[in-house]
């Protein structure tokens, strides 16, 4: 498994190289801060999966397996990673101020390699349906941040959560991006719950 190791961490390189050549290029021509360019959900999420990508090939390739935390980590990066591809291609699809090959990237290679990934690659633990909430933290977390910046300094990174919508609209769409996330994360856990080999077992029992 060192190959495929190595291809996760170079990936994650990769995406943090990506992040970091758009947001200097966006400073520079839009004058986006670091703290609105991360405020963008497919931005911060694909800096997040870039860490656990790094981080599992990492410990694979010194440890030669990966812990549970790092499994349900991916697990939920790979949930996450699926919404942005919804988000992007259902309600808010175009290319921004981002160029085209990055937007191509981060909304749909990404997310694609990462769930190819999951379900093809058999060498992290089962995981458990008692662990299906962690899916949930960061997404409403973030949400969270998004509206109170919204009624706040009048920021949001997506039209669909401007206040002026109104609430009603902005609490049903809000509720519509969890049901999506929890439809994602049904697919990723379903694919999971039963543990991959005798490692898998004495990995999961650990947990």
């Amino acid at each position: 498994m060192a190959t495929v190791a190595t291809a996760r961490l170079l990936l994650g390189i990769l995406v943090l190289g990506v992040l970091a050549y758009t947001f200097t290029l966006l400073a520079r021509t839009h004058g986006v801060s670091f703290i609105d360019y991360f405020g963008f959900f497919t931005n911060l999420t694909s800096l997040l999966t870039a860490m656990v990508l790094i981080a599992t090939g990492a410990m694979t390739l010194l440890r030669g397996r990966t812990p549970l935390p790092l499994t349900l980590a991916r697990a939920i990066a790979t949930a996450c990673m699926m919404l942005v591809a919804v988000i992007y291609n259902v309600l808010v699809p175009g290319t921004g101020a981002a160029p085209p090959w990055v937007s191509a990237l981060l909304h749909v290679v990404l997310p694609l390699l990462l769930f190819l990934d999951w379900i093809l690659i058999r060498d992290h633990p089962g995981i458990r349906w008692r662990h299906f909430w962690l899916v949930l933290p960061y997404p409403v977390a973030w949400l969270a941040v998004v509206l109170v910046r919204g009624v706040t300094d009048g920021w949001v990174p997506y039209g669909f959560l401007l206040p002026e919508r109104g609430w009603l609209s902005i609490l049903l769409t809000s509720l519509g991006l969890l049901l999506a996330l929890g439809a994602a994360g049904a697919v990723v856990w379903v694919t999971r719950t039963s543990p991959c080999g005798l490692s898998g077992q004495r990995s999961e029992a650990a947990g």
